[in-house]
Parts: C-alpha cells; structure tokens; sequence
C-alpha cells in the first residue's frame, strides 16, 4: 500500500489497467432499473447497458453511493494498514455523491480517530474528474504526503476541461442533469451541441452543423487552452462510438503535443445520461514539471 490511499468512484471512468497499477479504490455508483438494483460496473457492464439503452422507454436512475458504502472503503483501508486517505468525487452539483463521502468520513472517524481522511470535490466528471484522480494516485505512488496529494487535486480541479457533443441531449435533459445547456435542447436534428462543464454545472459551448465540425471545434479549445507550453494530458472519452473518439484523437495528434493520451467508455452511470454516441474529451494543460 502507498503512504496515502486514494479513493473515488465508478464515474471517473478511469480505465481497470489504471486503477490497478495505480492502487486506487473506488465504490460503485447505484442504477436503478424498474424494479432491479445495479451497480455500475458490478453486475451491469458497458456493453450490455449501451445494447439495451436504445430502446428503453424509461431511463434507469441513477444514485451516488451512501455514507455507508464510504465508511465501509474507508474501514476496509483502515484495516490494510492506511492512515491517509484522500476521497476525490465528482461534482458536488450533480451528485451527492461528496457529501455521502463527508458523512462516511465522520462515521469511519468516530470508530477511529487518528485517521486522517480528505473528501474533495473536483467540480468536474467523467475524465475530468479521472485524470485528478489518476494524477493524485500518482503523487501517492512517488511517495508524496498527506498534504501534497491534496495540493494536486486543488491545482488541477480549475485546470480541467471537458467538451462532448451527440447527436441529442434528450437523456441529459430526462435525467435531469441538463444545468445551464438546457438551451441546446430543442436544435434541430442536424445540429450537434457541444456541452462542457463550469463550476461544476453542465453549460453550452456551441453548436456544429457537422460532427465533424464539433470535433474541429474541440481541437481548437485543446490549442487555445494548451497555451505557449503546447503540451496536454487528454482522454478521448464516448459511449459506445469508439470510432468517433478516434476520429477526435486523430485530429487532436495532427496539431499538438500529446503527453499522455486514453480512450475510456463512459461507465452506465454516466452513459444514461449522456446517451449512446456521445464523443468528446477531457484534457488539462501542463506547464510546468509539477504538472507532468
């Protein structure tokens, strides 16, 4: 075990290789399916979800884990031997999910005191809040304390960026996590918008007549964002269209500096939502070595 574990959950939609190699713990999201109880990438896969979310009448709901699905990693870790633990989640505006994990913390405390346990919000999702998770987990590796892993994370939540686009947003808006893009929602058939997120809500950032177009799009934001350095960590992230997301990556290799790149299938609990199609990215900038 490192000096300080890290824990999140299934929708940083970090890939399995990673979690592994870099030693992190994550607790499953719930979806609920009529009248089934799932756990994301339990016993509901990527594939099979993405086969039958076409057809399905009623989107599943979708629920963050409970204060007592935290203060049970976080007994699991204790009793490995961690004194450290830092709990990095998704947006604290989309989910409930940070504050479960607060709860969890003050319960696991209450039993054992001299832990030491930070719950942080990346104000992000998917990948965005991945790549924090992947870039703490790391410092954790190298043998970085308590306090300098959390300095990542709080270095890296603005730095973040995620752009998607589908060919709707309809299961954005009938789960009701549209935010501030619900203004996107009744272009026509032929118009792809792209989405991203700010402050931890859900925003527009433009409309494409093509998909091929958006993804133009994407790429000149990478640029823009990637300044003078021109380098970038991005994970090219879809939902069922892994050929979409290499047409992105393709396009992003012909102009920039990649230092690290990823293709990830959103999980179910993230895939209900955005829908089967989407495509898009989360990337951050790196500056400087701290960042690398």
């Amino acid at each position: 075990m490192t000096n300080v574990a890290i824990v999140t959950d299934s929708t940083a939609s970090i890939p399995d290789d990673l979690l592994k190699s870099l030693h992190i713990r994550w607790v499953p999201y719930y979806i609920h399916r009529g009248t089934e109880t799932l756990r994301d990438l339990v016993n509901i896969r990527r594939e099979e979800f993405y086969r039958w979310l076409p057809f399905a009448r009623i989107l599943p709901k979708t629920a963050n884990p409970g204060p007592g699905d935290y203060e049970s990693i976080y007994q699991d870790l204790a009793s490995e031997g961690a004194n450290e633990i830092v709990s990095i989640h998704m947006t604290s505006k989309s989910s409930g999910a940070f504050q479960a994990a607060k709860i969890g913390r003050e319960m696991i405390l209450n039993k054992i005191p001299q832990l030491k346990i930070e719950v942080m919000d990346t104000l992000n999702v998917s990948m965005c809040h991945g790549w924090i998770v992947i870039e703490a987990a790391r410092a954790a590796l190298s043998g970085q304390p308590f306090q300098k892993i959390i300095d990542v994370v709080n270095r890296l939540v603005p730095k973040t960026q995620m752009i998607q686009t589908a060919d709707t947003l309809k299961y954005l808006a009938m789960g009701g996590r549209i935010g501030k893009a619900a203004s996107l929602v009744g272009s026509i058939l032929n118009i792809k918008p792209l989405i991203g997120m700010r402050d931890g809500v859900i925003v527009p950032l433009g409309k494409a007549l093509t998909r091929g177009n958006a993804y133009k799009m994407m790429v000149e934001e990478v640029i823009k964002t990637a300044e003078s350095k021109g380098k970038v960590k991005i994970a090219y992230v879809h939902a069922a269209a892994m050929d979409e997301a290499l047409k992105i990556k393709a396009m992003v290799d012909e102009k920039i500096d990649v230092l690290e790149s990823i293709i990830v299938e959103l999980p179910p609990s993230l895939g209900v939502h955005s829908g089967p199609g989407t495509a898009g990215i989360c990337f951050f900038p790196v500056n400087d070595v701290e960042d690398v």
